[in-house]
């Protein structure tokens, strides 16, 4: 049985068990108090009217009809108008348009005696009716008589209604048939809401798990609201993202580890071929003098250690991006370590014919955690990086640093040829090369940005470039300062 069918029934049921029981504990009260389900109409008319008819015909019948003398006896009807009065009924007798007798209630409704109707037949009983006199209601009740002598006379019971009873006792029928068709039409409304607030969401959600079932990932859940279904729906929504996102980077991966290993075999390739040609040529004799044997076995332990600086790289690479190179970080103060490093690497740079400018203009007293021996070889990476491609007589490098805020910013820029637009975006990435030759004298293993970026975001850094073409490229690193530490207010100076 579906969800949508049981709701059905349990409303139903909400439904149709009160009505039942009430109809049936209404019946078992009137056989209680009234001996048997014929009289529910007698006592629905003493409820809502206050006077029993039935005795009131019997009553008639068995005085006025019997002994018609009655009629005119004014001492009983006094006493009889009395009695009906108690029970708010007055009495009007009418023989040939001319009053008999009134009670003393009728005394001051003449209208109301006026629009009686006449004698219609003797010994006949009419239903009762209801009349209005000035805004009042009257149930009116007829007895046609003939009198002692054979007059016709016309014998009037009145009583009045009380506004609500007669209200009750009109509408009655109308209230009862419209309070059940408002039940009927609320019941089949919130069966239809609920419905349609509980099924849908169930066939949304339905249809999504088919979906995914099938393995289709590229769609949204449908399913708003703060109950308990909107929470599912939105749940499942999450759930679905979630996955189809890993299952994208799960692709990014296995198409990544296919270029990796393209650009492996290839790197790997080169020298490896340069290699065995040198062996050959050696194995073949044609290294037949002591310098050309020298000079290939020179060349042949070069390509060697081409290979294994690669394979380091790679090595490297991999422990990084699966982030398992443990750091050890440790609060140096970053100004009198760059400048160690520069004094370091000036004397590299001027056997290679480069001049270093250092401009170190921001950051004295700032305080930075790094992994000094992964700090130097991020610095390290850029400048090979840049010494491969300068092609300008005067080979130029600066370094120069500021502070912003708390971040302090270290700039590396070279005199270069710059980088093309179309591959700035691109020059972190692994493998990738400006220059697409991949000559082992420009272009390198292409990891060595890749390499640094890796470490500086192990650092909580950034690192981005700045290149014009025909003039030079800047590599920005961006460190956070440890708080606390002094240098936070020194003056920032553009770089």
């Amino acid at each position: 049985m579906s969800i949508r069918l049981k709701f059905l029934l349990s409303y139903a049921a909400m439904l149709v068990i009160p009505l039942f029981l009430l109809v049936v504990t209404a019946l078992l009260l009137t056989v209680v108090y009234h001996g048997d389900v014929q009289s529910l109409k007698n006592a629905y008319e003493s409820k809502f009217e206050g006077m029993e008819e039935r005795d009131t015909r019997n009553l008639i019948k068995h005085t006025f009809l019997q002994n018609s003398a009655l009629l005119t006896d004014t001492g009983f009807l006094n006493d009889f108008s009395a009695d009906m009065l108690q029970k708010n009924t007055a009495i009007y007798i009418r023989s040939e348009n001319k009053e008999l007798y009134a009670s003393d209630d009728l005394l001051q409704k003449k209208g109301l005696i006026d629009e009686l109707p006449s004698f219609t037949k003797a010994g006949r009983e009419y239903e009762p009716y209801r009349q209005k006199y000035n805004n009042e209601w009257y149930k009116v009740a007829q007895f046609d008589l003939l009198s002692k002598d054979g007059t016709p006379v016309s014998l009037f019971l009145l009583t009045k209604l009380d506004p609500l009873v007669h209200f009750v006792r009109t509408f009655f029928p109308i209230l009862f048939l419209s309070t059940l068709v408002v039940l009927l039409l609320t019941h089949g409304l919130l069966t239809s809401y609920m419905s349609r607030r509980i099924i849908r969401p169930l066939l949304e959600l339905r249809r999504a798990t088919k979906l995914v079932t099938d393995g289709n990932l590229d769609f949204k859940v449908n399913i708003s609201g703060k109950d308990e279904l909107g929470q599912l729906g939105m749940a499942f929504e999450k759930m679905r993202s979630r996955l189809q996102q890993s299952i994208y980077l799960q692709q990014q991966y296995e198409n990544n580890r296919k270029e990796l290993i393209t650009n492996i075999s290839h790197d790997l390739k080169t020298p490896i071929t340069a290699i065995k040609g040198y062996v050959d040529g050696i194995l073949e004799g044609v290294a037949n003098s002591p310098e050309k044997n020298e000079k290939y076995m020179r060349t042949i332990a070069a390509k060697a250690g081409e290979m294994d600086r690669l394979i380091d790289e790679l090595f490297l690479y991999s422990k990084l991006d699966m982030q398992k190179l443990p750091f050890s970080f440790e609060s140096v103060p970053i100004l009198p370590f760059l400048t160690d490093w520069a004094e370091e690497l000036e004397v590299e740079l001027e056997k290679k014919g480069v001049q270093l400018q250092i401009e170190m203009n921001g950051g004295e007293g700032a305080w930075v955690s790094v992994d000094r021996d992964s700090f130097k070889r991020v610095l390290g990476n850029i400048i090979q990086n840049s010494l491969k491609y300068m092609d300008k007589p005067e080979k130029k490098i600066t370094v120069n640093t500021r502070l912003e805020t708390e971040r302090f910013i270290l700039a590396i820029r070279d005199n270069g040829p710059g980088i093309p637009p179309e591959a700035a975006p691109f020059i972190f990435d692994r493998f990738y090369r400006a220059e697409q030759s991949r000559n082992t004298n420009t272009g390198g293993s292409g990891l060595g940005l890749s390499i640094a970026k890796q470490i500086i975001a192990g650092h909580g850094g950034s690192i981005y470039a700045d290149s014009e073409e025909g003039e030079g490229t800047a590599i920005y690193i961006v460190l956070s300062i440890e708080e606390g530490a002094p240098g936070n207010g020194a003056n920032d100076t553009d770089c």
